[in-house]
C-alpha cells in the first residue's frame, strides 16, 4: 500500500541523501550519515541521518544525540516543513517522490499510518505548538522588540517555529518561513488553537506574503492570554482583538493580565475568568470592532462585571508604544483607569 507511513518511509529511505539535501539543507554529508543540527533543519552537528542501510538499521533513520529524539524521514518532512497531520506529510512525501496520491481508505490502516491530527483542529494546534521553541534569542523575540513589545520569558503562550509551513490560498504554492506562534487557550490553560505570524527571514517585520497572520483551532470563547495564571481568580483584566495591541498594553502595564481574542466576533464571545470584577476593553475604530466591544460590554454587564474602554492616543496601542514609548503610554492609560487600579501601572520615575 503506497500510502502507508511505513511504505512512504521506506521509499524516502531509498533516496535518503536526496531527501536530506531537500529538507535538511543546512547539513552536510559525512561518510554514511547526513549531519545537521536538528530535525527542524537548524545548523549544527547533533543529528545524524543514516544514508544507506547497514547492520545498524535501514536507510533514513535518524537520531539527535543532544535530545535523544529519533525517527524516520517522514518526521524530517513534518518538522522541517512545519506540517500538521499525516495527510499533509503524506502529500509532501508524494510530491517529493512524484508518485500519485492513494485514494482514502475506508477503514483504519493500523497504528503506523494513523492520522496525527485533523488540519485546523485543536490537536493540530497543540502539535505545532509543541514543535516550536521558546522565543528567547530567536527571530520572534527580535520581531517583537522591533514592535516595541517587551515581554518576560515566563509568557507561556508564545513560541517560535523556524520553518512553519505556509500555503498561498490563491496559487496553492507552499513554502516554509519562520513564525511567531501564539497559543489560544481556555481559562484552564488548555491550548484550543493558535495564531501564526510569519516573519521576514531576518526578523525585521512580517514576511512579504499575502496574509502573514493566520489562526486555527477553536477560538470562540478563548484567547491569547498573557499574564493569566489558570484557575486563579483574576479581579481585573484587559481584552481586545489583536495580539500586538494587547501585548503593547501588557508591556506598558506588566501587572495586568490581558487577552487577545484574534477578531471582533471572537472578542464578543470571550469567556470571563473567575473572580473578574472589572474589564478594560481595548477600543478599535472599525465597525466590526465596535460591534465586538458593544457585545462584550453587554455580556460583562449581565455577568456583574464593570466594562470600561481604553482608547489609544494614535491609531492603536502598538502605535502609541512604538512612537510615544512605554512611559508615555502608561501615563496616557493612567487617566483611563479607575483609581484603585493605579497599582497596575509600573512605578513612575
Amino acid at each position: 500500500m503506497t500510502g502507508s507511513a511505513s511504505e512512504l518511509a521506506r521509499r524516502l529511505g531509498d533516496q535518503a541523501e536526496a531527501v536530506c539535501r531537500e529538507y535538511l539543507s543546512n547539513g552536510h554529508r559525512s561518510g554514511n550519515h547526513w549531519i545537521v543540527g536538528d530535525v527542524r533543519n537548524t545548523r549544527g552537528r547533533s543529528m545524524h541521518v543514516r544514508l544507506r542501510a547497514n547492520a545498524k538499521g535501514p536507510a533514513g533513520k535518524w537520531v539527535d544525540e543532544a535530545t535523544a529524539e529519533y525517527g524516520d524521514l517522514l518526521d524530517v518532512i513534518e518538522a522541517s516543513c512545519g506540517l500538521i497531520g499525516f495527510r499533509e506529510v503524506a502529500d509532501e512525501a508524494h510530491r517529493f517522490l512524484a508518485i500519485p496520491r492513494p485514494e482514502p481508505q475506508s477503514r483504519s490502516c493500523g497504528i503506523q499510518c494513523q492520522p496525527a491530527a485533523t488540519r485546523g483542529s485543536p490537536d493540530a494546534a497543540r502539535r505545532l505548538f509543541a514543535m516550536s521553541k521558546p522565543v528567547t534569542g530567536t527571530l520572534a523575540e527580535r520581531y517583537l522588540a522591533g514592535r516595541g513589545i517587551l515581554l518576560t520569558a515566563h509568557e507561556r503562550a508564545l513560541r517560535f517555529h523556524p520553518g512553519c509551513y505556509y500555503r498561498d490560498l490563491v496559487t496553492g504554492e507552499t513554502q516554509t518561513l519562520p513564525a511567531l506562534i501564539a497559543a489560544v487557550t481556555s481559562l484552564d490553560g488548555r491550548i484550543t488553537g493558535l495564531q501564526r505570524t510569519w516573519l521576514a527571514p531576518d526578523g525585521n517585520g512580517k514576511a512579504q506574503i499575502a496574509d502573514p497572520r493566520r489562526s486555527l483551532g477553536h477560538l470562540l470563547g478563548n484567547g491569547i492570554w498573557l499574564g493569566l495564571d489558570p484557575g486563579t481568580p483574576v479581579p481585573v483584566i484587559a481584552a481586545g482583538e489583536g495580539f500586538e495591541t494587547m501585548a503593547s498594553l501588557r508591556t506598558a502595564m506588566p501587572a495586568l493580565p490581558v487577552a487577545a481574542a484574534t477578531s471582533a466576533n471572537h472578542l464578543a464571545g470571550l469567556t470571563f475568568p473567575p473572580g473578574c470584577r472589572r474589564l478594560y476593553i481595548a477600543a478599535d475604530a472599525d465597525a466590526a470592532g465596535r460591534h465586538g466591544i458593544e457585545r462584550l460590554s453587554q455580556r460583562a454587564g449581565e455577568a456583574g462585571i464593570l466594562a470600561l474602554a481604553l482608547r489609544p492616543q494614535l491609531g492603536d496601542f502598538n502605535d502609541d508604544l512604538r512612537h510615544l514609548g512605554p512611559t508615555h503610554l502608561a501615563a496616557w492609560l493612567s487617566d483611563q483607569l479607575v483609581p484603585e487600579d493605579a497599582s497596575l501601572l509600573p512605578p513612575s520615575g
